[in-house]
C-alpha cells in the first residue's frame, strides 16, 4: 500500500464529500425543508454548525477507512471505473445500514428516507471515483 497516495486520496474524497453535499443542499432546497419537519429528530441549522468539526473529522476519518479498503483490494488497471463500483457497493452500504435503519429507528418519514438514499448514493459514488482517481499503489 502507497500510505501518502492513501493520505492523498482521502483528502480528495473528504473535500469531494463535503462539497458535493454542500451543492445538494443549496442546489436542492426540499431536502433543507423536508430535515426541517423533524425538530425533534434533527438539529436545527445552529446547532448542526456547532457540531460540525466533530462532524467533518468523523468523515474524514471514514474516507480513509474506505481509501485504505479500496487499496486493500486494488485492482492494476484501476480507476474512475473502479472507483465507481466501489463507490456504489458503499453506497449500497450505507442505504441498507444508516438510511433505510434509521428509517426503521427514527420518527422520520418515507420521503426523506428516500431522499437521502439518493443524496448518499451519489456521494459514495463520487467519492469512490475520487478515490479511484488518486490512488495508486506503491511502486
Amino acid at each position: 500500500m502507497n500510505y501518502a497516495r492513501i493520505a492523498f486520496a482521502s483528502l480528495g474524497a473528504f473535500i469531494a464529500y463535503m462539497a458535493l453535499g454542500g451543492l445538494m443542499f443549496g442546489a436542492i432546497p426540499s431536502l433543507k425543508s423536508e430535515f426541517l419537519k423533524y425538530p425533534a429528530v434533527y438539529r436545527d441549522h445552529q446547532g448542526q454548525m456547532s457540531h460540525m468539526p466533530t462532524g467533518m473529522a468523523a468523515m474524514l476519518l471514514s474516507m480513509v477507512a474506505l481509501t485504505a479498503l479500496y487499496a486493500m483490494i486494488y485492482n492494476p488497471g484501476s480507476g474512475w471505473m473502479t472507483g465507481a463500483v466501489f463507490g456504489a457497493l458503499i453506497g449500497l452500504f450505507a442505504i441498507g445500514s444508516f438510511v433505510l435503519h434509521n428509517y426503521v429507528n427514527l420518527n422520520i418519514g418515507f420521503r426523506i428516507t428516500a431522499i437521502s438514499a439518493v443524496a448518499y448514493f451519489v456521494e459514495w459514488v463520487v467519492v469512490g471515483i475520487v478515490i479511484g482517481l488518486i490512488y495508486k499503489p506503491s511502486r
